[in-house]
C-alpha cells in the first residue's frame, strides 16, 4: 500500500511522487474576502468598535480554494464548477490563474457568484457577511452545460500524458459540495452512475447522504458531517473517540475505502480501511488563521492516496499539510516547498539543517537549541518554548525518538509517536526547526549546530545540565527556564490514568 509514516523521507518521496499529477475538482466555487481593520475606541452610539480599514485582500474559496491548493502542492488541477456572471466571479476567475489552476467555469446568467466577506481586527474575526447563491431552479441547458464541461474535462485529462498508477484512462476527481447550489441532483447523479470513468474519488460534502452510491475512494467529513451521515448524536466531549466509533459505519454507508473524521481543533481520525484508526492531533489557533485550513487537508490526503500512500502515511502528510496553513490569518494554502521542507527538518537530514544553520548565523541570526521528549504537549510546553524562541532569532527542537523515550521514561511511553510530536510541534509558529535523535543525549547534535544559546527547563542550576560544559566549549550559552507551575506530561498522564481506574472500578 505504500510507505510508513514513521520515516519522513518516505513521507518526501510520496510528495515527489504526486508531481504533475493531473486532478479534475468539481464542485462549489466561491470567494473569500477579507477586510482586515484596526480599532482604537468604542463608537458613542452603541458598545460597538469604531474600525479603521487597513487593506483588503481576496482568494478563491471552497472548490476553487482546493483547486488552488493542489496546483501549489505542485498537482495539476483543472476546475468545473458553476459561476454567476458578476465582478465576483470575475474575481474568482483572476484568483485561479494566478494560482496556475486551469478552469472550465461555466457562467450561469442571473445567478450570483458566493463571497464570504470577513471583517477582522487584532487577529479576531468580528463579522463575516456571506452573499450569493448558485441554487433555486436552474435551467435545463445550464445543468447541461455543466455536465458538458464534467466529460470534457475528464476526456481532456483521459487523452493527456500519463501520470501515476491510476493511468491515463482513470482521472482521479475531487468533489466538493457545500451545499451551495453547485451540485444540483441531475450532477450528482451523473457523477455516481459515471464513477468508472474515475481511478481515486475524493468526496467533501456537507451532507453525504446525497451521495450514496457513489463509492469514493476517500471521504473527508468532519465530525457533524459525518454524524448526520450515519444518524448519531454528536457528544459534547471525547470527540475522538465519537470519531472513531464511527469510522465503521462510515465506510458501510458510503463505501469509502479510507475515512477521515476531521475534528477542527482536535486533528482528525482516519481509518484506513485495514480496521486501522489513526489519529493526527493538532495545535488550536484563532478561527482566523483556520479559514480553509480542510481544504489543504482534502487536496494533500487525495494526492497521497492516489499515488499509493498507506492510511496513516497519507494521514500524517495530510494534517502537516493542514497545520502549516494556521500560521498567517487569510485563506490556507500549502505550498509543495514548504511541506518538503518541514520533512526534510524532522531530523532525518540533519546536514542540510546545519547548512541552513550556518547560512542563518552568517546573515547575524542567534541560534537556539532546546531538547526533549515533548509527550503530551501541553501549556507548559508552549510557554517555554515561546520563552526559549525569545532568546534568540532561529529556535531549534530536538525531539528523543521513541526508543530514546522508553529508555528515560519507561516502557509505557511515549504516549504519542514520534511522527505526531514532530508534528505538533513543527506546527507552534515560535519554532523553526525541529530535528529528532536516537541517543539519551543530543550532544552529538549540539556539536555539530553548535548552538549560541542552549536551553533547558527545570530548577536546578547550569551546572547541574550534562550538556552544558560543551556548550561553553563551543562558545554558547546555557539558559536555564522555569516551567509553568503544575503542568507536565507525567501529571496529566497520571490524572488519566486515575480516571480510568475510577471508572472502571465504580468509584
Amino acid at each position: 500500500m505504500g510507505p510508513s509514516s514513521t520515516d519522513p523521507r518516505q513521507l518526501a518521496g510520496i510528495v515527489d511522487r504526486w508531481a504533475g499529477r493531473p486532478v479534475l475538482v468539481v464542485g462549489d466555487a466561491m470567494l473569500d474576502e477579507w477586510r482586515f481593520a484596526t480599532s482604537t475606541r468604542l463608537c458613542r452610539e452603541a458598545p460597538a468598535p469604531v474600525l479603521t480599514l487597513d487593506h483588503r485582500q481576496i482568494a478563491a474559496g471552497g472548490a476553487a480554494n482546493t483547486a488552488v491548493n493542489l496546483a501549489a502542492l505542485g498537482a495539476r488541477p483543472l476546475l468545473v464548477a458553476p459561476i454567476g456572471v458578476d465582478p465576483i466571479g470575475d474575481q474568482v476567475a483572476r484568483c485561479l490563474h494566478q494560482a496556475g489552476v486551469q478552469d472550465r467555469m461555466i457562467a450561469q446568467p442571473g445567478a450570483r457568484t458566493p463571497v464570504k466577506r470577513r471583517l477582522i481586527a487584532a487577529d479576531q474575526i468580528l463579522l463575516r457577511e456571506d452573499e450569493g447563491d448558485l441554487g433555486g431552479t436552474r435551467p435545463a441547458a445550464a445543468t447541461e452545460r455543466l455536465l458538458a464541461a464534467i466529460a470534457a474535462s475528464t476526456e481532456q485529462i483521459r487523452l493527456g500524458p500519463a501520470t501515476g498508477p491510476a493511468g491515463p484512462d482513470r482521472p482521479d476527481l475531487v468533489i466538493c459540495d457545500y451545499g451551495l447550489g453547485g451540485l444540483a441532483e441531475p450532477v450528482r447523479r451523473w457523477l455516481i452512475d459515471n464513477r468508472h470513468w474515475y481511478g481515486t474519488v475524493a468526496l467533501d460534502a456537507h451532507d453525504l447522504r446525497q451521495w450514496a452510491g457513489l463509492r469514493p475512494t476517500v471521504i473527508t467529513p468532519s465530525i457533524a458531517e459525518a454524524a448526520l451521515a450515519v444518524g448519531y448524536a454528536v457528544p459534547d466531549r471525547r470527540r475522538a473517540d465519537a470519531a472513531r466509533s464511527l469510522l465503521a459505519r462510515l465506510r458501510a454507508a458510503t463505501g469509502a475505502e479510507v475515512v477521515a473524521v476531521t475534528l477542527d481543533v482536535d486533528g482528525a481520525v482516519v481509518d484506513d480501511g485495514h480496521g486501522a484508526a489513526h489519529h493526527s492531533p493538532t495545535t488550536p489557533v484563532p478561527a482566523s488563521r483556520a479559514v480553509g485550513a480542510g481544504d489543504a487537508y482534502l487536496a494533500t490526503l487525495t494526492l497521497a492516496v492516489a499515488v499509493g500512500a498507506a492510511g496513516p502515511a497519507a494521514a500524517e502528510l495530510a494534517q502537516r499539510a493542514a497545520a502549516l496553513t494556521v500560521r498567517d490569518t487569510g485563506t490556507c494554502v500549502c505550498h509543495r516547498e514548504t511541506l518538503l521542507a518541514t520533512l526534510t527538518d524532522a531530523g532525518t537530514a540533519p546536514a542540510d539543517l546545519v547548512d541552513q544553520v550556518r547560512t542563518a548565523r552568517a546573515a547575524g541570526a542567534r541560534i537556539v537549541f532546546t531538547n526533549g521528549c515533548f509527550d503530551v504537549l501541553h501549556r507548559g510546553h508552549v510557554t517555554y518554548l515561546a520563552e526559549a524562541a525569545a532568546l534568540g532569532d532561529l529556535l531549534i527542537v530536538a525531539v528523543n525518538s521513541d526508543d530514546s523515550v522508553r529508555r528515560l521514561k519507561g516502557p509505557d511511553r511515549p504516549v504519542n509517536p514520534v511522527e505526531d510530536r514532530v508534528a505538533v510541534l513543527t506546527a507552534l509558529t515560535c519554532v523553526d526547526h525541529v530535528v529528532t535523535f536516537e541517543e539519551d543525549s543530543p550532544a552529538a547534535l549540539i556539536e555539530r549546530i553548535r548552538p549560541d544559546v542552549y536551553v533547558k527547563g527545570g530548577d536546578y542550576p547550569p551546572e547541574m545540565v550534562p550538556e552544558a560544559p560543551l556548550v561553553r566549549r563551543l562558545g554558547g550559552e546555557v539558559h536555564i527556564l522555569g516551567y509553568v507551575a503544575d503542568r507536565s506530561t507525567s501529571a496529566i498522564i497520571d490524572k488519566i490514568r486515575a480516571e480510568n481506574v475510577d471508572v472502571r472500578g465504580g468509584a
